[in-house]
């Protein structure tokens, strides 16, 4: 009983030191709530989501199947630059060709 009696004075201090009750302190206003309907293109999506055109799901099963099996494609070839790992000499500076 002595134990509950002074396990409930602690806890009933506790407000006295919580940055959410203290004033002067941050207090949450809603304002993510609002930026995010700001920048949703279909506020209604917030509340239910919508099926996305021309998908039903098997192309990302049809991957994921791929993944678990170790069958996975390469990715296509964009042409827009060659990337080649070159070795590194002794100093730390990539060795000349």
């Amino acid at each position: 009983m002595r134990i509950s009696l002074a396990l409930l004075l602690l806890l009933a201090g506790c407000e006295a030191i919580d940055p959410t009750t203290r004033e002067g302190m941050w207090h949450p206003n809603g304002a993510n709530d609002t930026n995010l309907r700001a920048m949703v293109a279909v506020p209604a999506d917030l509340v239910r989501g919508r099926t996305p055109e021309g998908g039903d799901g098997q192309q990302a099963a049809a991957a994921l199947d791929r993944a678990r099996h170790d069958k996975v494609r390469p990715l296509p070839d964009s042409a827009i630059a060659k990337l080649q790992a070159q070795p590194q000499s002794q100093s730390g500076s990539p060795a000349s060709n």
